[in-house]
């Protein structure tokens, strides 16, 4: 019997994805844990893997093609034994749900508002737990020349009891007759109709008018799902996190020194550390000595975390995306080094798995490279902090009654003020800015 290959639900918030690049073609054969396409998340581009065995009898989504539902067929294999030029292409699908169920309600581990639908969908019912997602009879009697949508329970149920489905109302999915509509049915008889549902909600505002495109000459490209998703996090960011910003300036003078001699010790094992490794290690071992601003807000409680992870802002030619470094508190800077390179490279690549990049207890988002030298950066929900570093550059200082020339960052934490009050922030930067000052006490 062929199987109907379905969009997956890659990520806990995906409710649609892009078929980006199918890596099969009708009639390849697969087995378990072969890679049949690529599918542009909400998050990522990720690879897609087998099930089950057989052939590729039909392709029905063409790659390229976005806004596929999760759970709509997108392929038919045909099992062992199974003449695949003989299957036909499904001439229409049941309303798809996604894949894995446990992703029904729950909550995106990265929205700090979000509560999944536990709160506000109808209690499962016994009918909907028997009937849900199974084909509608192919002996179905018409009505009115029109198919009866019935399932296979509610069709035997009312032939016991000698119900005319042609007279009851489906309480299921489009119409749908179920076993509580047939149980609660007069043999013979058409029932009552159904009480009218109470009346939606008013509809919110509609969306504001796209401004028009000056008549300049130009070119447009369509928003990829994760630049829609960047998009969407970040307005909620700014509309519902209360930033506060503390900015510190820092001498590198040091840390650069150690880098020196670290990376002439660690030359023979082929790992060179970056600026960025170091700072990395200094904020984890800063938001530990400071626990009250390694923490998360939610609508109920503020969650403080035991260890450091630390989520590091990463360009792509996608947008961008916040590998995690964890235990960043705890790790060793060439353990940091070699992490941060494999998970640099994989971003700009798409081929990142969800866990490396979703969660997190803070972010640093470093533009020094670019020639930065200050900036404020958004906060990543439901992180209550993120670290923008900019460039080090020779500044004059004073040490004590002398003026002198030294290697000073700026760095700016952006708080959530709901969770963090400004002290507590304020010594998270005291304390992040010692370590890179006297960068020996985070190797301790």
């Amino acid at each position: 019997m062929s199987i109907e290959i379905k969009m997956p639900a890659l990520s806990p918030t995906m409710e649609e994805g892009t078929l980006a690049k199918w890596l099969v073609k009708e009639g390849d054969q697969v087995k378990s844990g072969d890679i049949m396409a690529e599918i542009e998340t909400d998050k990522a581009t990720m690879e897609f893997e087998a099930v089950d065995e057989g052939t590729i009898a039909r392709i029905l989504v063409a790659e390229g093609t976005d806004g596929v539902k999760v759970g709509t067929a997108i392929a038919i294999l045909a099992e062992d034994g199974e003449d695949a030029g003989s299957v036909e292409a499904p001439t229409k699908s049941e309303t798809p749900e996604p894949t894995d169920p446990e992703f029904k309600g729950r909550p995106d581990p990265t929205d700090p508002n979000a509560k999944g639908d536990e709160g506000d969908a109808a209690p499962r019912t016994e009918a909907s737990a028997e009937d849900h997602g199974r084909p509608d009879d192919a002996g179905a009697e018409p009505a009115s020349g029109d198919r009866v949508k019935a399932s296979p329970l509610a069709r035997r149920i009312a032939a016991e009891k000698g119900v005319d489905l042609s007279g009851v109302s489906g309480s299921g999915p489009n119409g749908r007759i179920v076993k509580a509509d047939v149980e609660g049915a007069t043999p013979g008889a058409a029932p009552a109709k159904a009480e009218a549902a109470p009346a939606s909600p008013s509809a919110p505002a509609p969306a504001a008018k796209p401004a028009a495109i000056p008549d300049i000459p130009h070119e447009t490209t369509k928003l990829s799902n994760i630049r829609k998703t960047i998009a969407r996090r970040l307005t909620e960011s700014k509309q519902t996190v209360p930033h506060i910003y503390l900015t510190v300036d820092v001498r590198l003078d040091a840390l650069l020194k150690l880098r020196g001699e670290l990376n002439h010790s660690l030359a023979s094992r082929g790992v060179k550390l970056s600026v960025n490794d170091l700072l990395i290690k200094a904020l984890g071992v800063a938001l530990v000595q400071v626990p009250s601003c390694n923490v998360m807000f939610t609508p109920d409680q503020l969650v403080t975390f035991k260890r450091a992870d630390v989520s590091v802002a990463v360009s792509t030619p996608t947008g961008l995306i916040t590998p995690i470094i964890a235990e960043a508190d705890s790790r060793s800077l060439s353990s940091i080094s070699t992490a941060m390179k494999d998970l640099a490279g994989r971003a700009r690549d798409g081929k990142l798995k969800p866990e490396e990049y979703q969660g997190g207890t803070a972010s640093i988002s470093n533009m020094g490279m670019f020639g930065i030298t200050q900036f404020d950066a958004v906060i990543n929900p439901p992180q209550g902090m993120i670290l923008a570093v900019g460039a080090g550059e020779k500044r004059p200082v004073v040490n004590g009654d002398a003026l002198g020339i030294a290697t000073v960052m700026s760095a700016t934490g952006s708080f959530d003020h709901r969770a963090i009050d400004g002290a507590d922030g304020a010594q998270l930067m005291k304390a992040f800015r010692e370590l890179v000052e006297r960068p020996l006490g985070m190797l301790a």
